[in-house]
């Protein structure tokens, strides 16, 4: 059955080639490559992890907007951090989980470059907010009295229009040159989305050279986004262990908990998928990894910041205290 499904898959996957011109105009996303049933029941696990994804990083914003008490940089960096994931999951989970439904698993060429670009751009920007939100940390606990000029409302914009902006401009060059490659067919990504390599090694010309940008550009973005979050969390731990009540350090360490924990997982996932040596990828391993960086991450990130933060929770109880009293009918 399963292979049937398949063989069905590139039948029609061969039909959506103009034969005019020998140039593909749609690409068929393989995904999971399991029979229809178990797609079925991946779908219904799916969705309800999409919808929660979308409730707790909104959740986060709105939380944070409404508590004056949460107006501050960490704050402020945590929104943008829901912000994009909010995105990232929008760019990636409901093309698939459609596809979960379909036979025909298409996607049209320019729709495929625009999913690829902005799951990099949100991908790069997420990373470096990382990074400034270690840096925010590192402020914080080394240079307390320096903390509320050195992260001054203009800086904390000015970084995060920082990240945006590298996030933007990253995917830019690969993506370009990617459009100027010829794809002749065989139009099928063994993938559950338009990842970079899977879609390069279609291409009917040799692609050596942008499967080397884009492992240059990924080892870069990523190793020096987590060189600077490491280090900036060893100065964190050496200030901690001389601070000479037990509570102080607790206190300390409980303000960092947290983003030390997202950080491991975004960047222990994500180095496992683009800052390995091309050869040694395995696309079925790919995809399982891809599976927790887009699908579980970003679930994981208000769940964590909600119960591993003392205002967040303190903030989200008052918050749920003073909806609830509105919507009770009075007596």
């Amino acid at each position: 059955m399963e292979m049937n499904t398949l063989a069905v898959t590139k039948a029609k996957a061969e039909i959506r080639i103009n034969n005019q011109s020998n140039v593909v105009m749609e690409f068929v996303l393989l995904g999971f490559s399991l029979a229809q049933p178990m797609e079925l029941l991946v779908f219904m696990l799916l969705l309800p992890i999409f919808a929660l994804t979308l409730m707790g990083n909104m959740a986060i914003i709105t939380i944070v907007y409404v508590d004056l008490r949460l107006h501050t940089p960490m704050y402020f960096f945590l929104c943008n951090l829901s912000l994009l994931e909010i995105l990232f999951v929008l760019s990636i989970t409901p093309k698939m989980l459609e596809n979960l439904l379909s036979q025909a698993k298409a996607i049209s060429f320019w729709g495929c470059i625009t999913q690829c670009y902005f799951y990099f751009f949100l991908g790069t920007t997420d990373f470096i907010i990382l990074a400034v939100m270690s840096f925010d940390r590192y402020v914080a606990i080394c240079h307390p009295l320096h903390y509320p000029v050195i992260m001054s409302g203009h800086v904390c914009v000015f970084l995060v229009m920082g990240c945006w902006l590298v996030g933007f401009l990253s995917p830019l060059c690969p993506l370009i040159l990617l459009c100027q490659i010829p794809f002749c067919g065989p139009n099928v990504i063994n993938h559950f989305f338009c990842d970079y390599a899977p879609l390069v090694r279609l291409s009917c010309v040799d692609t050596h050279f942008l499967l080397m940008i884009e492992y240059v550009l990924s080892s870069v973005v990523l190793l020096t986004s987590l060189s600077f979050t490491a280090v900036s969390y060893l100065y964190i731990i050496a200030t901690v262990l001389h601070i000479p009540s037990a509570t102080g350090r607790r206190k300390a360490f409980s303000t960092c908990t947290s983003h030390i924990t997202v950080a491991s997982i975004y960047y222990g996932s994500v180095i496992f998928m683009y800052a390995r040596p091309i050869q040694g990828r395995s696309l079925d391993h790919q995809k399982v990894v891809a599976v927790f960086n887009v699908i579980l991450s970003p679930l994981l990130n208000p769940f964590i910041y909600t119960l591993r933060n003392e205002k967040v929770k303190e903030a989200l109880k008052e918050y749920l205290t003073r909806k609830s009293s509105i919507l009770q009918p009075e007596p």
